[in-house]
């Protein structure tokens, strides 16, 4: 039986669900991580309508693939049009936490003029704790809502054990975050880690690093690194 805290946190959440599920049901955008079938399977459980989808970027840690084709064979598999070795020489620079245009487009596409599930936590960070439960993307007419919002971590894993749900293999291997292959949001220290794992994915980098630069050559747009390598120096410090 689960503590009575996590019980209301899945009555609360289940609630939320309910109340606001659109005629056409939600948009669940699954990433296959911890949260996401914490989401997924509340959602299920809620009764409502819905539909989840995983968008390929290019740069997924195969094992989280297999993962998901194996125990979520009904998520969507959605490819974005794109992928990060276009994106790169196409924005003229390395994603970075500062500028994360490969989120944009590769991640975040989906679910225009739907109700979009996600399963954003306060405690994510400083940015997700300062957002709404529910928000509107006038951009595109798509609302979004974070139904795991009073949710921890500590929460998350305790629902997981609680209901026994298969997860990824790469968190008992200590990932805390399972997103792209060499994110920078996940900090240099993990960036060297998947690299040393999935080193395909490092020579990938490389190569749209050097077909990034020679972009920049072509629009004459200065640049301080001169090969391939330097940029991926620069984008590990």
């Amino acid at each position: 039986m689960a503590r009575l805290f996590l019980q209301q946190l899945i009555k609360d959440s289940i609630d939320f669900l309910q109340e606001l599920c659109p005629v056409d049901g939600y948009f669940l955008a699954f990433s296959g991580g911890k949260d996401s079938i914490v989401m997924k399977q509340i959602t299920k459980d809620s009764g409502v309508k819905f539909d989840a989808h995983y968008s390929i970027t290019s740069a997924d840690p195969p094992e989280l693939v297999a993962f998901i084709k194996q125990y979520h064979p009904e998520v969507s598999m959605d490819y974005p049009g794109t992928t990060m070795w276009k994106l790169i020489p196409n924005k003229l620079m390395p994603p970075t936490r500062l500028v994360r245009y490969c989120c944009q487009v590769l991640k975040e596409g989906g679910g225009e003029n739907r109700i979009v599930l996600l399963g954003n936590k306060k405690t994510d960070s400083r940015k997700r704790n300062n957002q709404e439960k529910i928000r509107v993307c006038s951009k595109n007419g798509k609302v979004t809502l974070a139904p795991l919002y009073n949710w921890n971590d500590e929460d998350i894993w305790e629902y997981i054990k609680y209901r026994n749900l298969p997860y990824c293999s790469l968190y008992d291997e200590g990932y805390k975050r399972l997103g792209c292959i060499g994110c920078p949001m996940a900090g240099a220290k993990q960036m060297h880690r998947e690299f040393e794992r999935w080193p395909k994915y490092k020579q990938a980098y490389l190569r749209a690093f050097g077909r990034m630069l020679e972009e920049r050559k072509k629009k004459n747009k200065p640049t301080e690194w001169q090969t391939p390598e330097e940029a991926m120096e620069w984008w590990l410090t």
